[in-house]
């Protein structure tokens, strides 16, 4: 499979190289130059498959010949060695739980996948990699632990200070070796622009081999399409209409969710849940995309007032508006309509949502008054105790610590502070 650059002005690509570039020589994202839908073998044995079976078979066409058949299955298996259950609500609402990773967010797959593919592509290979990532939230922790001890790559973290819950700043500040965390004065989206920047730089990739592990990465945004896979396994036999309603952030997973639909899943909407950082919610009413600066709220996570996926979901709808409008919904959400769906969702189904799950919980119930025969998949995307303070101040109950989380509580902070994109690129050269 060749990817080619959604800027259209860089020579096509192979997954290796678009792998280890992160982006494509004029700074656009890479999309695969096709998408097969799987065959009707693959829908006829759906239900006898396991997860990874299931999971291969979906990005094969993606990866292969590149990486070999024995060992992509051995990644995929090493990425998937957890569960991803859906939770009924009622009839008309689920929850499917996408937390029960490493570092108990949906991002555990998309960087255990990557660093999986880095690390064979890098076997071989005397000269370092440096992957350079801007965290609102859970991507930080995430990429530290699928990328701990990985041979020939190094790993930089940006977050902005203040802005990221205790427990996140944990995971991407206290494991060493490989993993270095920048806390910068500032927000995620000063934190992507310097990622970028450096990315332009051609002083500093003079000298260095940069890549990133942020969704802009082919192999940290496709491998998210498995999710969707694996909850409509579970429901496909008690519901016909199923509808995802994704909390939406940089937007790599609802695109990974549309990926999944092109491959032939037969999911009827998707539904874009966003808080105050409604750009795309916006669009969708206006036609007009206009990005803005990020808001702080509690579903940090989501702060992200330019999504860079939202190019690769206009190029799967050829920038057709009407047909992106007709296969998804978008809606808003306030800190305190957030909280008031928390307490709900415990109240009514002794439930603990996290934030960015209340967010989609709210998502799903605004798409179900026009749309009653529907049935809602929320993604629960964090585990509720990596925003404590949050959870226990709504719901009045002390939660439980999970042993992924206890596991980083008693260790030290380390972390660099930056100010501007001259502190990050001093860092790198000194490194």
């Amino acid at each position: 499979m060749n990817y080619y650059s959604l800027n259209k002005k860089a020579p096509s690509s192979t997954f290796k190289n678009a792998v280890i570039k992160g982006l494509a020589p004029d700074k656009g994202l890479y999309f695969p130059e096709n998408i097969t839908p799987l065959p009707q073998s693959f829908w006829d044995s759906f239900d006898s498959l396991s997860y990874p079976e299931m999971a291969y078979e979906a990005i094969k066409q993606f990866v292969l010949p590149e990486i070999p058949e024995e060992i992509l299955k051995k990644i995929v298996s090493d990425t998937l060695s957890f569960d991803f259950p859906v939770v009924k609500l009622n009839d008309s609402i689920s929850s499917l739980e996408l937390f029960h990773g490493p570092t108990m967010a949906f991002k555990d797959v998309g960087a255990r996948f990557m660093a999986r593919c880095l690390g064979h592509f890098n076997r071989d290979n005397d000269k370092e990699v440096t992957v350079l990532v801007a965290t609102s939230g859970d991507t930080g922790g995430a990429v530290a632990n699928g990328f701990l001890g990985v041979k020939g790559v190094n790993v930089v973290i940006l977050y902005p200070r203040g802005k990221v819950s205790d427990i996140q700043e944990k995971q991407l500040t206290t494991l060493g070796q490989n993993i270095k965390a920048l806390e910068v004065n500032g927000t995620f989206d000063d934190c992507q622009a310097m990622v970028k920047t450096a990315f332009l730089d051609e002083e500093l990739t003079s000298k260095m081999q940069l890549t990133s592990a942020n969704s802009i990465n082919v192999a940290r945004w496709l491998p998210q399409l498995f999710y969707f896979l694996f909850a409509y396994k579970q429901l496909h036999k008690q519901y016909d209409n199923i509808v995802f309603s994704v909390p939406s952030g940089n937007f790599g997973n609802i695109c990974a969710g549309m990926m999944a639909q092109q491959l032939g899943l037969p999911i009827k909407h998707f539904i874009a849940s966003n808080n105050l950082n409604n750009v795309v919610t916006r669009y969708l009413i206006s036609q007009l995309y206009e990005p803005k600066p990020s808001i702080q709220t509690i579903s940090n996570a989501m702060d992200v007032g330019a999504p860079s996926n939202f190019i690769r979901i206009q190029e799967i709808y050829k920038n057709r508006f009407e047909d992106l409008k007709n296969n998804l919904s978008s809606y808003s959400f306030t800190d305190e309509e957030t909280k008031e769906a928390m307490l709900e969702i415990y109240n009514n189904f002794n439930y603990v949502a996290d934030p960015h799950g209340a967010v989609g919980y709210l998502g799903s119930k605004s798409y179900l008054k026009d749309n009653p025969n529907a049935h809602c998949v929320f993604l629960e995307t964090a585990h509720p105790t990596k925003f404590l303070d949050v959870v226990e101040d709504v719901i009045k109950e002390k939660q439980p610590l999970p042993k992924q989380i206890q596991s980083v509580m008693g260790k030290a902070k380390e972390a660099s502070s930056i100010s501007i994109y001259e502190d990050l690129k001093s860092f790198l050269l000194s490194k």
